[in-house]
């Protein structure tokens, strides 16, 4: 027979949100986690399923003044007191739940100036943040916005200490990426267990790491085509305008329905998982 897998619900925790749920995190308490979504987040006890906290509320009394939502939040990894949250105005907030029940003022508040020469109708859109994951020893937290990945000093709130270019090519695209609404994607990014190395999804199944200490960068593929079992990956190369190469793969040719929104590392060893579409990929570094 078929093994068929079958998750059936442990705990129903219900009737705390009125809009859709981005981020649940676990509180390294291991008795508590939070619940966000688009104006609110909930501090629940594992335990609990009838009542939660709210620590967190942007609802405004009048919704016309709305001006941004909540898009991503987590705790940070060994302070139980601290989590974060980014907001759809490319901001993100640092908040301390020892210094007063409702976190509605933050202890620290991360932004990076825009740069009034790259203005442009879509800089709003595109500078949303659609993941916030600290590392794994809490010093540093990363931040992925529609074009990049940012590497932030927990201790420098003014401008991230590396910014990483997921796919500057998509820059001259951004107006038929609007129209066919990809410019809302929601791409996560994740960390390696020893946080030298960071990775994130991108379109036409590519997805993208970047090491922390050579500063060097690789586009890889997940697609049934290539990935034969125990086949390398090769590198790709997308190529932006003049004479294609033989192994690029031009701008225009690019399938932006294919794309890696989700991807996770594996907390000790070099293994990662990267979902395309309604295919799950596993990678693993090569063994000799």
């Amino acid at each position: 027979m078929d093994l068929m897998v079958e998750a059936s619900p442990r705990r129903i925790f219900a009737n705390a949100h009125t809009y859709h749920i981005n981020s649940i995190s676990v509180n390294s308490d291991h008795e508590t986690y939070l619940s966000a979504d688009d104006l609110r987040i909930n501090l629940w006890h594992l335990e609990i399923t009838d009542r939660s906290f709210n620590i967190v509320d942007i609802k405004p009394v009048n919704m016309e003044e709305l001006t941004e939502v909540i898009t991503a939040a987590e705790f940070h990894p060994h302070q139980c007191n601290v989590f974060v949250y980014s907001s759809s105005k490319g901001t993100i907030r640092l908040c301390d739940m020892r210094s007063s029940a409702l976190c509605d003022r933050h202890a620290k508040f991360f932004e990076e100036p825009e740069d009034p020469s790259s203005r442009s109708f879509f800089s709003e859109i595109i500078s949303s943040i659609s993941d916030v994951k600290f590392s794994h020893s809490g010093r540093y937290m990363m931040t992925r916005d529609y074009l990049s990945v940012k590497v932030w000093d927990l201790n420098m709130e003014s401008r991230p200490v590396e910014t990483h270019q997921v796919h500057e090519y998509l820059r001259s695209k951004l107006c038929s990426l609007y129209e066919n609404d990809c410019i809302f994607d929601k791409f996560e990014c994740c960390w390696s267990g020893s946080d030298s190395a960071i990775m994130t999804g991108s379109y036409n199944n590519f997805f993208r790491m970047f090491d922390r200490t050579t500063r060097r960068d690789v586009t890889l593929e997940a697609s049934r085509e290539n990935s034969k079992p125990r086949a390398s990956l090769k590198p790709r190369k997308v190529c932006t305008g003049g004479k294609r190469k033989k192994d690029e793969i031009s701008v225009d040719s690019l399938d932006f329905n294919k794309k890696i929104l989700h991807t996770a590392w594996h907390p000790a060893e070099n293994i990662i998982a990267v979902a395309a579409t309604n295919n799950l990929y596993i990678f693993q570094d090569k063994v000799n």
